[in-house]
């Protein structure tokens, strides 16, 4: 069973991905957690272009990604889990947990580097958090996530049944968390210590800088926590939010050639960096 998810890994996580792209999409339409203004053929012509720019240029840049990398460990002996011997199951679930972990300190990271800011705000800047949005990455930014993604599995050695497992869920938690969807609080409430939900990762998404440097999580929502940032709801409530960045308002913003040169425009943290506002904590 595990050769076969294997050698269907592209088919497989494609399938995935078109699958929970259109079921958030209809989620939106049917029940919509916002009112979002701009146009949606604009937004998603353009971050979906940012898609197949960055799909490109991660196979054009690495021979080998993720799921490769671990089969590759795993012939040659390299990685803790391929030095240790655990029970597999063992190995798979400390594999996606450590990775997830690895991703939420990424994020940390993009966040406290100024010059990593600068790309990772590309995904910020969107005015109007939707699925699309979770897929909106500057290429640059994609490149150097892979990179140390591949670092990780060169360092873990894990199954890499657990590397497609972690590839999976990351790419569809962002999808599912980034989406514009009505859940009812109660449900919220106890879904949210499970896996980062809607409203817990829209915080992340506010114009105040507290609220930005927070929730990091995309999968699981226990490092907030574990770590002290995490921010229960956002100071304005999710209707009264403003989502985005200062300084990229307009509606030309949105337009894949303006992204892509965002990093190139002017100070790193915009006008009001030292906005800290006041939320409330569950």
């Amino acid at each position: 069973m595990t050769d076969l998810l294997l050698s269907n890994e592209g088919p497989l996580r494609l399938a995935v991905f078109l699958g929970i792209l259109i079921v958030m999409a209809i989620w939106e339409v049917a029940a919509p957690r916002r009112r979002i203004e701009i146009p949606r053929l604009i937004r998603w012509t353009n971050n979906l272009g940012v898609v197949v720019l960055d799909t490109i240029l991660v196979r054009l840049t690495f021979p080998v990604v993720a799921v490769g990398l671990a089969l590759m460990a795993q012939d040659r002996g390299w990685g803790l889990f391929n030095i240790i011997e655990v029970p597999e199951w063992v190995a798979i679930t400390a594999s996606v947990v450590i990775l997830d972990l690895v991703i939420y300190l990424q994020h940390v990271l993009f966040h406290a580097v100024p010059v990593l800011w600068r790309l990772h705000r590309m995904h910020h800047a969107d005015q109007a958090i939707d699925v699309t949005t979770g897929l909106r990455f500057h290429p640059i930014e994609i490149l150097l996530s892979m990179a140390i993604k591949l670092a990780a599995v060169l360092a873990l050695g894990p199954p890499a049944v657990a590397v497609m497992i972690f590839e999976v869920l990351l790419n569809g938690t962002a999808m599912f968390n980034h989406s514009n969807i009505r859940i009812p609080p109660a449900v919220d409430r106890v879904l949210r210590l499970f896996v980062v939900t809607p409203d817990m990762h829209r915080v992340h998404h506010s114009i105040i800088r507290r609220e930005t440097d927070s929730n990091y999580g995309f999968n699981l929502p226990w490092w907030d926590r574990l770590f002290g940032t995490y921010i229960a709801q956002p100071q304005k409530g999710h209707e009264g939010m403003t989502i985005g960045f200062e300084q990229f308002r307009t509606l030309r913003d949105q337009w894949l050639d303006r992204m892509l040169i965002q990093p190139l425009l002017g100070p790193a943290n915009g006008p009001d960096p030292k906005d800290r506002g006041t939320t409330t904590d569950e």
